[in-house]
């Protein structure tokens, strides 16, 4: 246990220029007792690609409230600043990485992205709709993002289920505005100088 617990603790890169940051529901034992409980996790990309778990905490549900004190743990192991924050849309935590980490970019998982616009389709147009919806989040640039998200929109998928356009409609220009500014931000490149650690 006291490993665990030196792991959990131990100091964290500066800097990471993305971080997964998601919660799972597993069943639990604890004091004789199974109950359902969320893991969440937050897994860094460093910038030469080798992946670090950052730490894993335990909670009875998910919510934002429990991710500021997760982000606020990192800071105080010394991550002063991550690029971009991938997340699950969960409500407020947006809003709470920005608390933490004022100049992340905060980017919606594109698995999410994807469930969130296939709840509004019927249980036999699901396989299609998703298949159709593949060009829009593999496509190489935000232009051509925006024209494949037109042409499903404008389709027989498109029209027949337009709350997609609610789901994925600021998908491609908000993907274009976020690397705007991590352009604007760090020039395209990780040679920028790192935060000092605190």
């Amino acid at each position: 246990m006291a490993e665990a617990l030196a792991w959990q603790s131990r100091p964290l890169e500066v800097m990471y220029p993305v971080v997964f940051f998601d919660a799972l529901r597993v069943k639990i034992r604890d004091d004789g007792v199974v109950s359902n409980k969320a893991v969440y996790l937050a897994l860094g990309i460093q910038a030469d690609g080798q992946r670090d778990v950052l730490g894993l905490w335990i909670e009875q549900t998910e919510g934002a409230k429990f991710w500021l004190k997760v982000f606020n743990e990192l800071k105080a192991r010394g991550c002063q600043d991550i690029l971009i924050a991938v997340v699950d849309g969960l409500k407020g935590l947006a809003e709470a990485i920005g608390t933490a980490y004022p100049r992340t970019t905060v980017q919606t998982c594109i698995v999410h992205l994807i469930r969130n616009s296939l709840e509004y389709a019927s249980w036999k147009d699901r396989k299609a709709i998703a298949q159709a919806l593949r060009p829009i989040y593999t496509a190489a640039s935000a232009q051509a993002a925006q024209q494949a998200l037109q042409a499903f929109v404008g389709g027989p998928l498109g029209r027949q289920v337009p709350d997609h356009r609610a789901v994925l409609g600021s998908a491609p220009g908000s993907t274009s505005r976020r690397s705007s500014r991590l352009r604007r931000r760090f020039d395209g490149s990780f040679t920028r100088p790192m935060p000092s650690r605190a």
